[in-house]
């Protein structure tokens, strides 16, 4: 296949033709590394005579895999008809992996892969006052840390014997874990986790499974590597324990998965964990204008951690990036809109379109502004903000406040927050009104504690609910009634706990705010009305045709879009201080946003923002000065306040100590695991003498 490398540029030429020894390709946003990297596959199996089963390509999504094995197999040929080299998601190896070898762990073969929900079901057999999500998400995170029952137990003993842990969170979690696994393993089920955690742990005890495994595969790609965690680290170097032929493509500028585990530390490294590694580094961007890469590289050179590369356009010229300021998120949304209604009656295609934001929370003043503008729009790996099951139960207290008979929300809240009340007992109150012809909350009203279908404790907390929704019909305006709904009901602290809940609380938060605002505008607002004009909302948005893109940032990776919007870069909400993992995150999720665009951008802030209850005066982000974009000064980075050595608190997890402070993250050992936690999540009490 004479002809195979002379599609590529030169480095890409220089990555595809690479044989022997561990190689890292820094991979820039548009480089064509997908490209790239099938062009080796085929190179390797067509030029090299690499035998197709001896090869290994791993990605993160089905997608990629597929798309991936499409390229590759379309340049083999007629070489690829009889053998398929093997391209797959980690998690697909690991399955392919159990089937053959679980039996070392004394497990059958034929086990079966449980789902989220699946896990979620299990746990809730299980009696604990720790939220279910929160458990799962624990779990999860022991699994791939690859701590055992015992070890999580070893843990909590000594939590429990310094007194670290008052309520004893860790030793019933770690209880449950036990409880969890042992289900597991007597109904030969296997998780999402234990597909990779399972595998190490049979090549970790079996050197000479080791050893053939890695022969088997000598040689080796990895895609999305910058996304890649400990666990899949350390299975890698099993698969590489008799050679180091494993080539990785990544982009650690496009490192924006820390928040769930991944470690930039993996890219970073890589040339301290194997030996004489070759790098080369893809910088020909395909995809955008000079313009758009002058900006996105000016950005991520303020960030220190970092291998270094810069993207050089084949589109020279090119429109200058736009700014838009607004005084207000309604103002914003309506200076987009107009933009979009223009570029739309200019004959540009609605799916060239796309708008990103930094949090979910912001897609509410974009989707009423869209909405006014009768522009047709979806979301893309998200739900559209009055279709968040947080905010659809806020809306449904609202209508039984309006109308206490609405049996359709009082089913979807009843039990929310948990009132210990399980499918039986509404079925119970479901019957009682069903046979005396009541709504659901006139039969709560009739219930009475000498009933012996219902325990005292649901009849008891029912008719505290019951009495708190009374209580609210007597507000005198909607506002009152919106301070008391969530004194009364505890809505946000209920979504708190769980795994997402700081997400969550900020899209409560966000609705509370906007009913005060209309309030304010309006001094005739009606609830009814404007519950009513959401519904219109929902049901307008199922009208098809061509649409709009909406979604967050980190949606985005791996799209891209001919004229691209970003809201919401202002100090607090890009960078999102208090949540993300570090400033250097926030950067390069700001360059994952900017490098989606191919011929136009537009970057959007505001000088105030309705958001949590109050209207807040807000500063441009500092993002917008580091592209280059306006002649200021950025905010200088902050100290946390925190040093090395402190005993601090957190809410979940005790007392710890500070062994590590990296601006507002902290590192935290807690009785023996160390966590990185932002230093608004804990507090002082003092240090070590």
């Amino acid at each position: 296949m004479p002809d195979l490398l002379d599609q590529l540029n030169e480095n890409q030429r220089v990555a595809a033709s690479h044989i022997d020894g561990a190689m890292l390709i820094l991979a820039g946003a548009g480089s064509g590394k997908t490209k790239t990297i099938t062009t080796r596959l085929a190179y390797l199996i067509s030029e090299v005579g690499i035998a197709p089963s001896n090869t290994l390509t791993l990605t993160f999504t089905n997608k990629a895999a597929n798309e991936m094995r499409t390229r590759a197999l379309k340049m083999l040929g007629d070489a690829g008809k009889n053998f398929t080299p093997l391209l797959c998601t980690f998690h697909k190896f690991g399955l392919l992996f159990l089937k053959f070898y679980i039996d070392r762990l004394g497990r059958k073969n034929n086990f079966v892969i449980i789902d989220t929900d699946d896990k979620k079901r299990i746990l809730k057999g299980f009696e604990s006052n720790i939220a279910t999500p929160v458990l799962a998400s624990e779990i999860s995170n022991f699994k791939n840390s690859l701590l055992s029952v015992e070890d999580a137990a070893h843990h909590a003993a000594i939590e429990i014997d310094e007194h670290k842990f008052k309520d004893g969170y860790y030793a019933r979690l770690a209880n449950i874990y036990k409880l969890y696994e042992e289900y597991l393993a007597a109904n030969n089920l296997v998780d999402f986790d234990d597909l990779l955690c399972l595998s190490y742990k049979i090549l970790d005890e079996d050197e000479a499974l080791a050893r053939e495994i890695s022969q088997r595969y000598a040689y080796i790609m990895v895609d999305e590597y910058q996304d890649t965690n400990d666990l899949q680290y350390k299975l890698l170097k099993k698969l590489c324990l008799t050679h180091e032929n494993i080539a990785v493509v990544g982009d650690d500028d496009q490192s924006i998965y820390g928040w769930r585990g991944a470690k930039i530390e993996n890219i970073l490294n890589f040339k301290d964990r194997f030996k004489d590694v070759k790098v080369i580094r893809l910088e020909q961007n395909y995809r955008s204008t000079s313009q758009i890469l002058r900006a996105a590289n000016e950005l991520i050179d303020h960030n220190r951690n970092r291998l270094g590369k810069e993207l050089k356009s084949t589109k020279e010229g090119g429109e200058e990036v736009a700014l838009i300021e607004s005084d207000d998120e309604t103002m914003e949304s309506l200076k987009v809109a107009k933009r979009i209604k223009k570029l739309l009656g200019s004959g540009v295609a609605a799916s060239e379109i796309a708008i990103l934001y930094r949090i979910n929370a912001l897609s509410r003043s974009l989707e009423d502004g869209l909405n006014k503008e009768k522009i047709p729009y979806k979301m893309v790996g998200g739900v559209k903000f009055y279709e968040r099951a947080e905010v659809k139960d806020v809306i449904s207290y609202l209508r039984l406040v309006a109308n206490e008979n609405d049996d359709f929300s009082l089913k979807r809240v009843i039990n929310r927050p948990k009132r210990g009340l399980g499918k039986i007992s509404l079925a119970k109150i479901e019957k009682i009104a069903f046979e005396n012809k009541f709504s659901l909350f006139e039969a709560i009203c009739a219930l009475d504690e000498s009933d012996k279908e219902l325990s005292k404790k649901i009849v008891s907390s029912l008719g505290e609910f019951a009495a708190n929704l009374r209580e609210l019909k007597e507000c005198d305006s909607p506002y009152e009634l919106v301070d008391k709904l969530e004194a009364k009901f505890g809505i946000k602290k209920y979504y708190k706990s769980l795994p997402d809940g700081a997400e969550r609380v900020a899209n409560i938060d966000e609705f509370y705010a906007t009913i005060k605002d209309q309030i304010k505008q309006d001094p005739s607002f009606s609830i009814e009305e404007f519950l009513n004009e959401i519904a219109l909302q929902s049901e307008q948005d199922n009208i098809g045709g061509e649409a709009i893109s909406i979604m967050s940032i980190h949606a985005s990776k791996g799209l891209e879009f001919e004229h691209l919007f970003v809201i919401g870069l202002e100090e607090g909400f890009f960078p999102l201080l208090g949540y993300s993992n570090d400033i250097e995150e926030e950067r390069r999720l700001a360059y994952v946003a900017i490098t989606r665009a191919k011929r136009t951008l537009t970057l959007s802030f505001a000088a105030s923002r309705f958001y949590r209850g109050k209207r807040e005066r807000l500063d441009a982000s500092r993002f917008i000065a580091e592209a280059g974009l306006v002649a200021k000064e950025p905010p200088r980075e902050q100290s946390s306040g925190f040093s090395k050595g402190e005993l601090i608190k957190h809410k979940l997890f005790g007392i710890g100590q500070i062994t590590a402070v990296n601006g507002d993250r902290l590192t935290i050992n807690f009785g023996g695991i160390s966590r990185v936690i932002m230093s608004n999540f804990v507090e002082k009490i003092g240090t070590y003498e």
